[in-house]
């Protein structure tokens, strides 16, 4: 397995000889507009892609999207991913995606096989109270086959019992995590705090 992370929650991973492009952001630097009601409103993305996105795409065998807010699969994903690509998202993205032409988009409701990589859905939750109601549906993906790692894709969570539930009964050896404690002027973190990247880690103490 390789990972590599692009930016924000962009990824590109090379997993059991498949290369899958995870939740693409692909906007230039400050092409979108700020989060409204957040703490320090500046355009999005803050910082360029690293590399062009040629580079990024070359090689994407599947696209893999948690959700669709923008700072997951913005207005550039959807003009330069190839329409053709195999992309799998939550089964309540699947009709946007087939809106902006995905020929070959699929929801993952449970669990869905694709070539020889078992992609599990595990939930999420995108923040508390009304603020997690407001930001919903977001999920998380568990990626598993033979001769690699099982991977724990959290996306955008914070942590509260079905994270732990999911690293119980899939014992990741390798989780990523969506950080940073993210929040708007009002509300708790909608994003994992620093507690709770420690509270991942004594669930998982076999994790990479």
């Amino acid at each position: 397995m390789k990972l590599q992370l692009v930016r924000h929650a962009t990824l590109l991973l090379d997993y059991g000889g498949m290369r899958i492009l995870v939740d693409p952001m692909l906007s230039e630097a400050g092409a979108m507009s700020a989060i409204q009601n957040s703490p320090e409103p500046r355009p999005n993305p803050l910082v360029p892609l690293p590399l062009p996105v040629e580079q990024i795409l070359d090689g994407v065998q599947l696209v893999l999207v948690t959700h669709t807010h923008r700072d997951h699969w913005d207005d550039a994903a959807i003009q330069l991913v190839p329409k053709d690509l195999p992309l799998l998202c939550q089964p309540e993205d699947l009709q946007k995606m087939e809106a902006v032409h995905f020929a070959n988009a699929s929801a993952v409701h449970d669990v869905k096989h694709w070539s020889h990589i078992c992609i599990t859905r595990t939930p999420a939750q995108h923040g508390s109270g009304e603020i997690a109601r407001a930001m919903a549906p977001s999920s998380g993906y568990v990626l598993s086959t033979a001769g690699e790692p099982t991977l724990y894709l959290t996306g955008d969570t914070i942590w509260y019992d079905q994270v732990a539930d999911t690293i119980k009964h899939h014992q990741p050896e390798v989780i990523v995590v969506n950080a940073g404690a993210a929040q708007f002027l009002h509300g708790d973190p909608i994003t994992m705090t620093a507690g709770d990247v420690v509270r991942v880690c004594r669930a998982a103490p076999q994790a990479g």
